[in-house]
């Protein structure tokens, strides 16, 4: 089992010595119930990341480690940014979790028109900020040091400005009218930016899919079942990975 991993603020000249405290060091202590000897990894979530070995346990909150060497780990190529439609109930959380430990880069929330679920106001912050601890929790347990970006909420507009500027544009979405092309055997980029729109329960419209296609994006199929839109991008990121070669 690889040592688990705990957040920090940063890791800029971090050396001999690390106490974690606070609400990270609180888990390590009184819930993983750490001890001297154990290793443990330190990240900023943003690439960063220091190997350590537990000295001592102060308290309830307070874990002394031993910083043995801190590295970056690069920003893996090419790059996958699901744009997300806004799921039912917390169906939205689901999504970012596993998406994130699947290995997602990105995620950008899209309010599409056939969304049920509305992010207005405070509750569209709410909302927001539990996506963002969804992908920081999610990328511990999946043992991450590189968390997906979780972007603000985006309009449709916005979303095919995305598409404009990637190397490889996708929408998933069945065309029964022309035929959408199996994702699976889709010409790939070796690096670049990756973007892949997952629609809402309803699809995606018939304006919002003109708008994608104008802005380069293809219609793209899984296979012959029909995924929710929680699970969707999950299956497609997979599909992508380990075509790219991320996974091998």
């Amino acid at each position: 089992m690889t040592a688990p991993v705990f957040v920090v603020g940063q890791l800029d000249g971090i050396g001999g010595q690390f106490v974690l405290d606070g609400p990270e060091g609180r888990h390590a202590v009184s819930v993983k119930r750490l001890a001297p000897g154990e290793d443990v990894i330190l990240t900023d979530g943003a690439g960063h990341w220091a190997d350590c070995v537990v000295l001592a346990a102060e308290g309830k909150d307070r874990l002394i480690v031993r910083v043995d060497s801190v590295a970056e780990e690069p920003q893996e190529q090419p790059r996958i940014t699901v744009v997300q439609a806004l799921p039912k109930g917390d169906r939205g959380e689901l999504a970012v979790e596993t998406m994130t430990e699947t290995g997602v880069d990105a995620v950008v929330p899209w309010q599409a028109a056939r969304c049920i679920t509305q992010w207005k106001g405070d509750r569209g912050l709410k909302a927001l900020a539990k996506w963002r601890a969804t992908a920081r929790e999610a990328g511990k347990q999946s043992r991450r040091v590189r968390f997906p970006e979780v972007a603000d909420l985006a309009t449709t507009k916005q979303v095919a400005a995305l598409l404009a500027e990637a190397d490889f544009a996708a929408v998933l979405h069945s065309d029964f009218e022309h035929g959408s092309e199996p994702l699976a055997t889709a010409e790939l980029p070796d690096r670049g930016e990756i973007v892949l729109v997952v629609g809402p329960e309803g699809g995606v419209s018939k304006d919002e899919l003109a708008l994608f296609q104008e802005a380069g994006a293809k219609a793209y199929v899984l296979g012959r079942s029909v995924l929710r839109t929680s699970t969707a991008g999950t299956a497609a990121a997979a599909v992508l990975l380990a075509r790219t070669g991320r996974w091998s």
